[in-house]
């Protein structure tokens, strides 16, 4: 099957998944100093960027306590002068400096796992962030934000390579319960279903696709956030469009 990794923009959704380490930081909010984010679907790891840490000097510590059902599972940043462990119980993750000064450009990674049974759409309460000098001292807290997205839908039909009819049945798989709108390469929407209590979809175009090739994405949406499938290329035959 001919696939592709590549996202189209979908107007009027947002896109759930994770803010992935080395991307550009979340931008600090002024009213939160110490701030952080990040959208995981259930069952998932994501990295909460902390930005906004403070000048702060040798012996400094930086730590994330996780929120409610969610642990904290990594400390990956790899910088010389920062040391990073996590709590056994994944309650609590820190990075202590070990030399110089913090930079306070430098966006902060934990990573954080979303339990398997955690409702899209949610967020995550108790999220907290808070540097403390090397006496114990507090010297600056926050807060971070986890939203629990949505795992990308699976468009498994039609197969790549069969000559289609123009009203091919489109099926997959997404999360229970989500909306799942199939659109053309053009934005255009090809059909629309909700996944069932097992995950299960599918749907019929209502008007005909033309002949031709064509892409095709699914999105999937519940409780406000989405996530997108990978593309396939599939292709109408003017022979099947005949029998129609």
């Amino acid at each position: 099957m001919n696939r592709s990794s590549r996202s189209a923009a979908v107007p009027g959704v947002v896109v759930a998944g994770v803010l992935a380490l080395g991307g550009p930081p979340a931008a600090a909010r002024d009213d939160v100093p110490l701030w952080g984010a990040a959208v995981i679907a259930p069952g998932r790891e994501g990295v909460v960027e902390v930005v906004g840490v403070p000048d702060v000097p040798a012996g400094a510590t930086v730590t994330l306590i996780a929120p409610r059902g969610a642990r904290v599972t990594g400390a990956p940043l790899d910088a010389p002068g920062h040391r990073g462990s996590v709590a056994a119980d994944g309650r609590t993750a820190s990075y202590t400096l070990t030399g110089g000064t913090a930079a306070p450009d430098r966006a902060v990674p934990f990573v954080l796992a979303v339990p398997a049974d955690a409702v899209p759409g949610t967020r995550l309460r108790d999220c907290a962030l808070r540097v403390t000098d090397a006496q114990g001292a507090r010297r600056a807290t926050g807060r971070c934000v986890v939203t629990v997205g949505l795992a990308g839908p699976v468009l498994a039909r039609p197969l790549s390579g069969v000559p289609l009819a123009p009203r091919p049945e489109i099926s997959g798989t997404a999360h229970p319960g989500a909306r799942v709108t199939v659109r053309d390469q053009d934005e255009r929407e090809a059909c629309a279903a909700t996944a069932g209590p097992d995950g299960t979809w599918a749907c019929t175009p209502g008007p005909a696709l033309p002949v031709g090739a064509h892409r095709l994405q699914a999105v999937a949406t519940l409780n406000g956030v989405s996530a997108m499938s990978e593309q396939i290329d599939i292709a109408v035959a003017e022979a099947a469009a005949g029998r129609q």
